[in-house]
């Protein structure tokens, strides 16, 4: 007879009672059944991992780059960008609420009804059927036996009761009743926690959304502007969105999130950032993040002064205000916008100007070729970079290199992979946005400052055409004057026919041995092709099947050799013209230094390292895709902090139930129900001494349970004869 267990999933019912023919019956049954419950609480497990796996509510071309087209648009249609604000994962979890809910309703009273059950009309020839029992006799009359026995339960912690009989006496007791709580409890902590999150997630907000005919905005422009339908009144009791604030500004809308765009949320209040403080480690790293702000009731008019930090939010009106990030709340800048045009287009002939903006803004670059708008993306003061190792160069040697078949890729990164960590800062960096007239958008990313890169300094100019991509970098080196102005007058000297011309001939003239004159128009020649190649000044086909023209730099002087020059004069041929044009830059910079009045440059290794780089960048250079390069001037910081609001009705059930859950299993765990039978009767024959028959049922078997029937045995029947 098993009286020790109490199944919450199937428990025992009349047929009477449930007609089996009744679908409305059977549907009940399934939704009431536990294996239901489990099976769409694996639902959930799956959608979550999916949900941990996938980044969430991130822009769509990021899922296109990710998984491709086909299955980017399968996932969107199920909603997998958003699973836990999906309407099948809400569906699902509302029915796990109801389905656990159910369960406990008909199981609730049947565990109750066990709990004051003391199974005392067990009969005492069941007992034999029992795995632990014993039989013995005590040298006690019955009344003496029954006293001992009630009161060594007593003192070890049994809940006893007794039922006399014509042929002795039964007593029932009972330890761990509160295992059958733990069943009740870990249950009810399911339903508290998904109704919690039912709650605090979407279900609310587009409840209300339908109820009052709100809308969800798709478009952009200024909080101010967007129109009532797209609009939650304060009133709302349940929303998560963002908050951004500028230094000295003020806000009262916060931002929700939507799958398809935002909904604007009123607040109670406005908050107003009066200081945005944040501290840094020596290596630059943030330490602390927090805001003075002041908060007024728009109702009240009362303000109050708190101070918001990481994980101690402020409170008002049942609303919570994190400290969740911080980002540019409209810094003013200041550029200097540097020519980058190619060979013989205006730009490459223009001279640097002056452009001025802010952050979040935006102005028009115009030009004979094109216009482009020019978007301030962001400014960031403190960039913390890996620098540390410094194993390889972080540029090729082009003496060293084979144009054939070591040309390094064009604009790469900015720090090389390495095996050592040295975090430093590197100073202000900047971001921008150049979108043609077909809306097409290239972002950039330069530093203020020079960094050094393994020995050499230089200033990086960053570029990607998607956000999902890296930057690479144009290394630009800097002069002894730790400015770019070296290197681009350099480039403009290159670009320059007559300064070619003359740098030509130069190096034709000191290179030509003395014995040999009839060499240096040759020598000349070779030295002026070259740098009308690297230039981009003579168009080199860089296939063959597409007809492209490579814009200069290393891969024309590459593609020249392999379309001119035979396969076994290649690499001869390579060293030849990779020394004469290194030669008629080196020539180029020492004419371009003395036009602008500076000492001729050592030849050190200091002036060899930044001849290398130059090279090497204006290489690169003529891959750049814009017309200017724009430097970081001045700027004034202005600091936004972006605050996390929420108001969470359901955060309160979420703690209780996450309480219960703890209870629960602890109680299901570590507490067993056990139930103790004693039968005392007169023993026949033997005049005063009394038979005692007793069982144990526990609802966990270990191996503990005999040791603890042993022991119940040992101190019952201590006095048996």
């Amino acid at each position: 007879m098993s009286i020790d267990t109490v199944p919450m999933s199937e428990p025992p019912s009349s047929p009477a009672a449930r007609p089996r023919n009744s679908i409305a019956s059977d549907l009940l049954d399934l939704l009431s059944s536990m294996r239901f419950a489990i099976a769409l609480l694996t639902v959930i497990c799956i959608a979550s991992t999916i949900g941990t796996v996938v980044k969430q509510r991130e822009p769509l071309n990021n899922y296109v780059n990710q998984f491709g087209p086909f299955w980017a648009e399968v996932f969107g249609k199920f909603d997998l960008y958003t699973v836990y604000g999906a309407w099948w994962f809400l569906l699902i979890l509302a029915f796990l609420v109801t389905s656990t809910s159910l369960c406990i309703a008909r199981n609730a009273p049947k565990i109750f009804h066990d709990l004051k059950n003391f199974k005392e009309s067990v009969r005492e020839q069941s007992l034999q059927a029992f795995h632990h029992k014993a039989l013995g006799h005590i040298a006690a009359g019955p009344e003496l036996a029954l006293s001992q026995v009630t009161a060594y339960l007593s003192a070890e912690g049994w809940k006893a009761r007794v039922q006399v009989r014509d042929k002795g006496v039964m007593v029932a007791a009972r330890k761990g009743a509160a295992n059958k709580i733990g069943y009740l409890a870990a249950h009810s902590s399911i339903v508290l926690i998904c109704l919690g999150g039912l709650l605090d997630g979407d279900l609310l907000v587009r409840a209300l959304m339908w109820a009052q005919n709100k809308t969800i905005y798709e478009g952009g422009g200024l909080i101010s502007e967007v129109k009532p339908e797209h609009r939650l009144p304060p009133s709302n009791p349940s929303f998560r969105g963002n908050l951004m604030v500028p230094e000295g500004g003020r806000a009262a809308t916060a931002i929700l999130s939507m799958p398809n765009g935002v909904v604007l949320q009123d607040l109670p209040f406005d908050v107003e950032l009066k200081k945005f403080i944040v501290e840094y480690y020596e290596t630059g790293m943030p330490k602390l993040f927090a805001s003075e702000i002041s908060i007024r009731d728009h109702e009240t008019g009362a303000v109050s002064e708190v101070k918001v930090k990481v994980n101690e939010p402020a409170f008002h009106r049942g609303v919570a205000i994190y400290q969740s990030s911080f980002e540019d709340g409209g810094s003013d800048l200041k550029m200097l916008a540097r020519p980058m045009g190619k060979a013989g287009s205006v730009a490459s002939a223009s001279k640097p100007f002056t452009i001025e903006g802010r952050v979040g803004g935006s102005t028009e670059l115009k030009s004979e070729a094109e216009s482009l708008k020019l978007e301030f993306a962001g400014l960031r003061v403190i960039n913390v970079e890996n620098l540390g190792g410094a194993p390889t160069a972080g540029g090729t040697d082009v003496r060293k290199v084979d144009l054939v078949n070591s040309l390094q890729s064009h604009l790469g990164s900015g720090a090389k992979t390495r095996t050592d960590k040295e975090l430093r800062n590197v100073g202000p960096s900047f971001s921008y946005r150049l979108r043609d007239a077909s809306g097409q958008a290239r972002e950039f990313n330069n530093y203020m400052a020079p960094v050094e890169l393994d020995g050499q300094r230089v200033f990086l100019a960053g570029v990607r055409e998607t956000a999902s991509e890296g930057f690479r970098y144009l290394r630009i080196p800097a002069d002894e004057k730790m400015s770019m102005d070296g290197w681009l007058q350099l480039r403009e000297a290159l670009l320059d026919p007559t300064e070619r011309e003359r740098a030509a001939k130069r190096y034709a003239e000191a290179a030509t041995p003395t014995d040999k004159p009839q060499m240096t128009p040759q020598l000349q020649a070779t030295a002026r092709r070259a740098l009308a190649l690297f230039a981009g000044a003579e168009g080199v086909k860089a296939d063959n099947k597409s007809g492209a023209k490579l814009p200069g730099g290393l891969p024309a002087l590459s593609q020249f050799i392999e379309a001119e020059v035979p396969e076994s004069e290649r690499q001869r041929v390579s060293e030849v013209l990779l020394r004469i044009l290194n030669g008629s830059l080196f020539e180029l910079y020492k004419q371009n230094r003395s036009q602008a009045g500076l000492a001729p440059a050592p030849s050190d290794a200091t002036t060899q390292a930044f001849m290398t780089q130059s090279v090497l960048a204006l290489s690169d250079s003529m891959f750049y895709p814009a017309p200017v390069l724009l430097q970081l001037d001045e700027f004034k910081q202005v600091q936004a902090s972006v605050f996390q609001v929420t108001r969470a009705p359901g955060q309160k059930l979420v703690y209780l139930g996450a309480i219960l859950l703890i209870i629960g299993v602890f109680a299901m765990l570590y507490i067993k129900e056990r139930r103790l039978w004693v039968w005392l009767e007169p023993a026949p024959g033997q005049g005063e001494a009394t038979r005692i028959r007793m069982a144990l049922s526990c609802s966990r078997e270990t191996p503990d349970t005999a040791t603890e029937f042993a022991q119940l045995k040992h101190d019952i029947l201590k006095d048996s004869v």
